[in-house]
């Protein structure tokens, strides 16, 4: 199958990314102390591009950015934070003065129109939109200090293509996602999954400089689940999304092979699972690793904020696929089943653990 290329919804109204990303800027919020730490501690002055001679110009990919305003926040504190790292130890010379170049990355449907229109008027780095899939590569070789990419590496680069093939034993008829689904739906998203983050590893390691970092938040599932029927799978949320499709499908709305061909690019990997990737690959060592606690910093939502942050992330999937005319009554239908099951919006139910990977180029 063809590789997926979508974004999230754009502009600055009411169903925007912009408005609808608070649970995107509590998990920034809640690693930021590790990516101070991170820069404090493991941050190597003496990196330098193999293409320049500029020593005191740092560069940094936020890959993912979206729209903003997180990747702002998120530039606005590494920037600091690197900079605070300099004048700490005393690493630049009186007279000169350290330079920031931000490369904002997303795919190259994403609304950079309204990303450079709120761009930070005071802001202390050039800034510079890179259009494209960071499966592949994005830069040229050895010319990245900082990488940064938060809530991205759990959407694959495709749907799994067995499990559209009703031939296969991985064929997923009647799911949007492999929640529940049989064991080889689950191997067939598992499969996708190592290979998108290999290849993300891979072309990361031609990109960024020896020494480098890498700060990575990826959405992933416990090793171990309570058998206590308390904690709610997050791919339950999918699971209400597909049977309000399939409920439009029975009443005629769209059909079933319709419904049975699409589903959603999004795996939530153990995170024993996410491990071993990390530290197979040879180019890069896994300095910390550690989940992220997000209850301190985001507050339940009400239905209608639930809906909305799903809606932002998949409107534009679904309508590639469906097209735009069932959106409203879709999310409508999603809407009521939310109400009916309140507790998939306690994030203290919820099995998802958020991952806090930091990685260093290998010399």
């Amino acid at each position: 199958m063809e590789n997926l290329s979508f974004a999230m919804n754009g502009g600055e109204g009411p169903r925007s990314y912009a408005l609808n990303s608070s649970f995107q800027r509590s998990a920034f919020e809640a690693q930021k102390r590790l990516i101070d730490e991170a820069i404090s501690e493991n941050l190597d002055p003496t990196m330098t591009f193999t293409s320049s001679s500029s020593k005191d110009l740092i560069t940094i990919a936020d890959l993912g950015c979206s729209t903003g305003p997180n990747t702002f926040i998120a530039m606005h504190s590494i920037t600091e934070a690197i900079k605070n790292h300099y004048r700490r130890h005393k690493l630049l010379p009186a007279h000169q003065t350290l330079e920031f170049q931000v490369f904002f990355n997303d795919q190259v449907s994403n609304d950079f129109n309204t990303l450079f229109k709120n761009l930070p008027p005071n802001r202390s780095y050039f800034a510079c939109g890179v259009p494209g899939s960071f499966r592949g590569r994005l830069f040229p070789n050895q010319s990245l200090h900082f990488v940064h990419s938060a809530s991205t590496l759990h959407w694959l680069s495709r749907v799994p293509k067995d499990i559209v093939d009703r031939s296969s034993s991985a064929w997923n008829k009647g799911r949007i996602h492999h929640t529940d689904a049989p064991k080889e739906v689950g191997e067939a998203y598992e499969a996708q999954f190592k290979e998108d983050l290999e290849n993300f590893l891979n072309a990361r390691a031609e990109e960024v400089v020896g020494n480098g970092l890498m700060a990575l938040q990826i959405p992933a599932a416990p090793d171990v689940v309570a058998d206590d029927n308390k904690e709610i799978d997050p791919g339950r949320v999918f699971e209400l999304l597909g049977s309000s499709l399939i409920d439009m499908a029975r009443v005629g709305i769209m059909t079933e092979e319709k419904v049975d061909s699409f589903n959603l690019p999004i795996f939530y990997s153990p995170v024993k699972g996410v491990k071993a990737i990390l530290e197979e690959n040879k180019y890069f060592s896994v300095e910390k690793m550690e989940p992220l606690n997000l209850e301190t910093f985001y507050a339940a939502p009400n239905v209608y904020t639930f809906v909305s942050l799903y809606r932002v992330v998949m409107e534009d999937l679904i309508k590639q696929h469906f097209g735009g005319a069932i959106v409203d009554e879709l999310f409508d239908r999603f809407t009521q089943k939310v109400v009916e099951f309140p507790d998939i919006m306690n994030l203290r139910k919820l099995k998802i653990v958020m991952l806090f990977v930091l990685l260093k180029r290998k010399l």
